[in-house]
């Protein structure tokens, strides 16, 4: 039984930037409702609204993996694990975004899935085979007739993005070899309600997973999760180490069945704890507004930083539009000289001294708060404060 029990109202699509100010139409399909609901039977969180992915992932994404020194340092860690342990002859990676994986690997050892044709541009020029293509069975198919097995299939931040998870798990068992591991990794259920992080949903964010529904999803494919590691990436990541049931080489460590139990403790497998949760994220959203409200009455100047797809679910939700918050600053290209969807705040370039105009900082990007925080000490010092609304509306330094 699907139950509902989170709605943060109008969204734009997220990733949407506007180059100039307007109004968005639901009729038009701008703007959505954007509810969160509990699978009572597979223990899955998920959105309700589900926006067709062509609409969401095309020639004009604008997230890239490789701008966040954090994760480019994430993806090179990654790549020398797995060349330690697993060692692959052939790696697929399902989107593989700018590279900021496969490029620590030799050209001739990976294979790049990506559908946004923007980003699958970039690897291509840098001579990686790159399918810019949705992940479905179709895709899995053609590229089985022509490498047969892969060894490692990994994916970040992707599968929770596809609906068809059951079409997304028979491509995965199509082409892994039966020796094979599959690595994905995505943000922690467990961590968002702790953490009270609602802005992890929105429109790409179709599914937020626990190793309780990974775990019950994986049982229909005789897969399961062998190993698995807590990462600090996107405000609290899991990392899946997974493989067929079949396949006696690697051991379950003790790590899973200590996440199992945890998210158990925290009753992720009871409805009564999102309720719980969405109670907060409206406690949460009103200690903003009064944050924000007290500052501007004191004449006081706010610039957010980082214009994030999680910045744009908080500032939708809250209602917050320039007269709070003057404008935002990032370091992507297709950002930069934009919009907020949906709150026609102005997103402007950054430079090593934006900041000293303001007396505030909004972070939009509070998953990289330290990597911000350590670059803007000068500020600091200078008496700039950074708010975050994670774990709750608070000034951090």
């Amino acid at each position: 039984m699907i139950k509902p029990f989170l709605n943060l109202g109008l969204q734009p699509l997220a990733n949407e930037y506007q180059k100039s100010p307007k109004k968005l139409s639901i009729k038009k399909g701008q703007l959505y409702n954007l509810k969160v609901c509990f699978n009572t039977n597979t223990k899955l969180v998920s959105i309700s609204k589900r926006i067709p992915s062509e609409k969401m992932f095309n020639s004009k994404y604008p997230y890239r993996s490789s701008m966040s020194l954090t994760m480019k340092a994430s993806f090179k860690n990654l790549s020398q694990i797995i060349k330690k342990r697993f060692n692959p002859n052939l790696l697929l990676e399902i989107g593989s975004n700018d590279g900021a994986l496969i490029k620590n690997f030799n050209k001739d050892n990976v294979i790049g899935v990506e559908p946004c044709k923007n980003l699958a541009q970039i690897t291509k020029k840098n001579n990686f085979l790159t399918y810019d293509d949705y992940w479905n069975l179709n895709l899995a198919s053609k590229i089985k007739k022509k490498f047969k097995f892969v060894d490692v299939i990994y994916s970040a931040n992707t599968l929770t993005h596809i609906s068809d998870l059951n079409d997304v798990f028979k491509s995965i068992c199509l082409l892994l070899s039966d020796d094979g591991v599959l690595i994905i990794e995505d943000p922690s259920l467990l961590e968002c309600v702790k953490k009270n992080s609602y802005d992890q949903f929105y429109n790409e964010h179709i599914y937020l997973f626990s190793a309780i529904a990974v775990n019950y999803l994986l049982n229909k494919f005789n897969l399961e999760i062998f190993d698995l590691e807590n990462l600090p990436t996107h405000g609290g990541s899991l990392r899946y180490y997974i493989k067929r049931k079949k396949n006696k080489n690697f051991k379950v460590t003790n790590r899973v069945n200590i996440q199992i139990k945890k998210e158990i403790f925290y009753e992720l497998h009871k409805f009564k704890t999102y309720k719980k949760f969405s109670n907060n994220v409206s406690k949460s959203k009103k200690k903003l507004i009064q944050i924000l409200n007290k500052i501007k009455k004191n004449n006081k100047s706010i610039i957010g930083y980082g214009a994030t797809a999680k910045a744009v679910t908080v500032l939708n939700y809250c209602n917050i539009n320039k007269d709070l918050i003057s404008n935002f600053t990032d370091t992507t290209p297709e950002k930069i000289n934009n919009y907020i969807p949906g709150r026609n705040i102005k997103i402007l370039k950054y430079n090593k001294n934006i900041l000293k105009n303001y007396d505030y900082v909004f972070l939009g990007a509070w998953n990289f708060s330290k990597e911000i925080i350590k670059k803007e000490k000068k500020f600091i010092k200078k008496g700039l404060k950074f708010i975050s609304h994670v774990p709750f509306p608070k000034f951090i330094n």
